[in-house]
C-alpha cells in the first residue's frame, strides 16, 4: 500500500459566523464548532484513505477563544498518524475578525477515524509520512495519544456496562 504525506490529506473550510449559529452571548455554539471540526476531519481522513470513514473518537475539545458573530471560522485538518485501519487527524480552528484582521486559534483537537468497506468492516489505510518539523512532532507523539485513547475507551466501556441504559434512580 502506498505511503502518503500529511499534506495530501489537508482539508480546509471557512465559514461566516451568522446569527443562527450563535448563543445568547453572540458567540458560536460549541456544538456548531464541533460539527465543523468533525466534518473537516472526516474529509481529511477520507482524502487520505480514499475510502469511506467513520469517526471513532474525539479527544478533548478545548475552546481557547470565543468565535463572535460576524467573524469567520477557518477549520484546517490533516492526517498525522495511522495504525492499520485507523487514522489520527489533527484539527485547528482559527477565528478571524474580517474588519480588524485579528486572527486567533480558538480550538485544537485530535480525532480518530476508521476506514470501512461497503459492509462497515474496518479496512487497512496507507501509512502517513510527516515532512515538516510540526508534522514530525505530531506524528512522534501520536502513539502516546493513542494509548490514552485506548485507556479512555476502556473506561467508557466499563461505565456503560456498570450503568447500563437506565438512570440510577430507576433501579
Amino acid at each position: 500500500m502506498e505511503t502518503k504525506s500529511c499534506r495530501k490529506s489537508l482539508a480546509v473550510k471557512t465559514s461566516h459566523v451568522l446569527p443562527p449559529d450563535t448563543n445568547t452571548h453572540g458567540t458560536l455554539f460549541g456544538g456548531k464548532l464541533m460539527a465543523h471540526i468533525d466534518d473537516v476531519a472526516a474529509i481529511a481522513a477520507a482524502r487520505h484513505a480514499r475510502k469511506t470513514v467513520v469517526t471513532a473518537s474525539t479527544d478533548s475539545v478545548d475552546f481557547l477563544a470565543p468565535v463572535k458573530e460576524g467573524d469567520t471560522i477557518c477549520v484546517e485538518a490533516f492526517v498525522t498518524w495511522t495504525h492499520n485501519t485507523s487514522m489520527e487527524v489533527f484539527v485547528k480552528a482559527v477565528t478571524e475578525n474580517l474588519v480588524s484582521g485579528v486572527r486567533k486559534v480558538c480550538t485544537t483537537a485530535f480525532l480518530t477515524f476508521v476506514a470501512v468497506d461497503e459492509n462497515g468492516h474496518p479496512i487497512p489505510v496507507p501509512s502517513v509520512v510527516p515532512e515538516t518539523e510540526f508534522e514530525k512532532q505530531l506524528h512522534n507523539h501520536a502513539p502516546i495519544r493513542a494509548k490514552h485513547r485506548k485507556e479512555r475507551r476502556a473506561n467508557s466501556k466499563e461505565l456503560a456496562s456498570t450503568f447500563g441504559t437506565s438512570f440510577p434512580w430507576d433501579r
